[in-house]
């Protein structure tokens, strides 16, 4: 049921479509799940009209697929869209990486430090939703310390796809054994302001991503 009182300023049909927008990059709603009008509707209160229109948006957005005389279902993600958006994550980090070795503030790499603190921690806890939210952080940081506008906007627009493969990617702790420490290698060459070193390193992170996408899938 959807808490109205709290966002109540706001149309209906916006507060719909986030909220299946959410429950589907989340994996609340998994891939190849079927859509149903009726069933959302009561989970939210809601009549089907806002949920109607949430999935035609969603669908123009990649994240439901309708099938004539099927119905709609949460689209499936797979090896190879993942390939694809890591292809991309590879070289616009990379870029950003190398920024943020020479540009990079003290505080904003003291900030950077501690999430990738909190990172580790979640690691070792198992903590799935801190391991995710501080990852997403983590990257975010880097990338807005880049100072470069253009790809700062590049990089937002593949975070909603990144935010679906995290989830994906989370559901097995044994994929995350390196990354403290190819997290560390991009962080202490950021400190060093060492921008080739930088660049490598994020480089490296994400090509062992994309490796592992296609050799185990999602």
């Amino acid at each position: 049921m959807l808490n109205f009182d709290i966002q109540n300023h706001r149309p209906l049909r916006e507060i719909v479509y986030e909220e299946l927008k959410m429950q589907i990059l989340t994996g609340k709603i998994v891939p190849g799940t079927r859509m149903m009008e009726v069933e959302l509707a009561e989970d939210m209160g809601v009549s089907r009209t806002p949920i109607r229109e949430a999935i035609r948006k969603l669908e123009k957005e990649g994240l439901v697929t309708i099938e004539p005389r099927k119905g709609a279902y949460a689209s499936q993600i797979s090896t190879e869209d993942m390939v694809e958006i890591l292809e991309v994550r590879q070289n616009m980090e990379g870029l950003a990486a190398y920024f943020a070795a020479i540009r990079m503030t003290p505080a904003q790499l003291q900030v950077l430090m501690e999430v990738e603190e909190s990172y580790n921690k979640a690691i070792e806890e198992g903590n799935t939703p801190d391991v995710i939210r501080y990852d997403s952080k983590f990257h975010k940081l880097i990338v807005h310390s880049s100072n470069n506008k253009v790809l700062i906007q590049m990089v937002e627009q593949l975070q909603e796809m990144v935010l679906r493969f995290r989830y994906l990617y989370y559901d097995d702790f044994k994929r995350a054994e390196k990354m403290p420490e190819e997290h560390q290698m991009i962080v202490d060459a950021i400190a060093n302001n060492n921008a080739e070193a930088a660049r490598d390193a994020a480089d490296l992170h994400i090509k062992h991503l994309k490796d592992l996408v296609i050799t185990e899938g999602v």
